[in-house]
């Protein structure tokens, strides 16, 4: 019994916290449409601050960002909501043009084209996407095996035991997609810079020697930290060291 409650009070509770942040961004958005970018980012920052997390307000985030001439901050936005949904055209719209604003223009290392599809298929769906295709697919072998058994005729059971097999391999394969994004997610991690200008270090010292400068928007790869110190890798092979409030985390 007091597990029920506890349930019914944490349900409650998630639709009390639901409707709240729903009220918060259409405040968000009325700012926004007035063009009160200021305060529209501030009451945005609000629920990114509580850890509410959707497409939609890093998308409105992202855009005031822009409206207010912080690139960086506008690009670090679209990310994160790429990253909860890889299907928006929206997104990777204001992504893309963003991004040709920037000053920075890094050639990456050519890939071989086998790898440029892996990518592509990689990032078709988020991690929660590849994992409820996966939970799809098993659902999908649960019936094919309860169909191949009430089947009335041996053609029949051939049907169910090949759509099984099907949805084995698919339930597999997508299962694997979504290991290998949870894995890229905890352990590639990048950033993107959000100050006008930097210059990186060689090593995490200020009076290290400069390796070279960097700008507003860059996305990077995050290597080491070292105290206040990150370590990190341009898309053209270079390394350097940059202090921690120079970049944010996508």
């Amino acid at each position: 019994m007091k597990k029920i409650i506890l349930l019914l009070l944490y349900i409650f509770a998630s639709n009390v916290l639901a409707s709240e942040a729903e009220k918060m961004m259409q405040i968000g958005n009325q700012y926004f449409q007035g063009k009160e970018y200021e305060q529209a980012i501030g009451v945005y920052s609000k629920l990114v601050d509580a850890n509410y997390e959707s497409a939609a307000l890093f998308y409105n985030l992202g855009n005031a960002y822009f409206r207010t001439g912080r690139q960086g901050y506008a690009i670090l936005y679209y990310e994160k909501a790429l990253k909860l949904d890889a299907s928006d055209e929206d997104i990777k719209h204001n992504l893309a043009f963003v991004n040709s604003k920037t000053v920075d223009s890094i050639e990456s290392f050519p890939q071989f084209f086998l790898f440029e599809w892996w990518e592509a298929l990689l990032g078709a769906l988020t991690l929660t996407g590849w994992t409820f295709t996966a939970y799809f697919f098993f659902i999908a072998l649960l019936s094919s095996i309860g169909f191949y058994f009430f089947a009335k005729s041996p053609s029949q059971q051939k049907k169910y035991l090949i759509a099984g097999l099907i949805s084995i391999i698919l339930m597999l394969s997508c299962s694997a997609l979504a290991v290998i994004k949870f894995n890229r997610e905890v352990y590639l991690i990048k950033g993107i810079v959000v100050e006008n200008t930097v210059t990186v270090k060689l090593s995490p010292d200020h009076k290290s020697g400069d390796a070279f400068i960097i700008h507003e928007g860059l996305k990077v790869k995050l290597e080491d930290t070292i105290d206040d110190w990150v370590k990190i890798r341009l898309p053209d092979g270079k390394v350097g060291w940059l202090q921690r409030n120079d970049l944010e985390i996508i």
